[in-house]
């Protein structure tokens, strides 16, 4: 602050700080609504993942945490990476799970599973399959971007991007196509004569983690809703 008689005023550090402090204290009322404990229970766990991934692996664990651990009441929430990372720096969120997250100080990060990203079509009403005119391309990141240039030519430009997968996969069941998709989501479909993988086709490793702070190392609750996340993917 500058003072004077007139009173006092802030340096143009002061300003410059001024937008952070009033996002601290935003965060800090926000976490502490949403994290007040219920009549009831003992603790709160607040747990994010990206959309992608509450399909079936967090909605399992939900499940899972309910009849397991009901005294731990929980926050669930869904965002993109940038967003939960920011969640997790903040204190909003206890655990995230994430696909391919970056390495933060003070957090530590464990995998959860490996799942594969599978070549699928469907196949119209006369049982004839979708060919790679109807290719849809979904981002599943950076690495898979690199290895599906490298191995996955022949279908040629894309007429349709998407940027989240559970879109992907429900446009090409209404409209037919083919794409890569999460072996775990396009499965019931693929029981169900919905889908047909593509044999021989190459499959990539698309792996999952829980980001966590080391301080919540020793919260109980928290490492209790770790080990309901490693138990529903077993």
């Amino acid at each position: 602050f500058i003072r004077n008689r007139n009173g006092a005023q802030l340096t143009p550090a002061g300003r410059e700080f001024e937008r952070y402090a009033q996002s601290f204290v935003q965060i800090w009322e926000r976490a502490r609504h949403q994290l007040a404990i219920p009549s009831g229970r003992t603790s709160v766990v607040a747990l994010g993942g990206e959309l992608s991934l509450w399909n079936p692996l967090l909605l399992d664990w939900l499940v899972w945490m309910r009849k397991a651990r009901p005294e731990i009441a929980i926050q669930a929430q869904v965002g993109v990476p940038d967003q939960l990372i920011e969640q997790l720096r903040t204190g909003v969120l206890d655990i995230a799970v994430l696909y391919a997250p970056k390495l933060l100080p003070g957090f530590r990060v464990e995998l959860l599973l490996e799942e594969q990203l599978i070549l699928v079509r469907t196949t119209d009403t006369d049982g004839e399959p979708a060919d790679s005119k109807h290719y849809v391309y979904v981002d599943w990141g950076p690495l898979f971007a690199a290895q599906h240039d490298a191995s996955s030519s022949a279908f040629g430009e894309p007429g349709l991007m998407v940027g989240l997968g559970p879109l992907g996969l429900s446009y090409i069941l209404r409209a037919g196509g083919m794409g890569y998709f999460r072996r775990g989501a396009a499965a019931p479909h693929i029981e169900a004569g919905q889908l047909e993988v593509l044999e021989g086709a190459p499959e990539f490793t698309y792996p999952a983690y829980a980001v966590y702070a080391e301080a919540n190392e020793t919260r109980a609750d928290v490492q209790a809703a770790l080990r309901g996340l490693k138990q529903v993917v077993k």
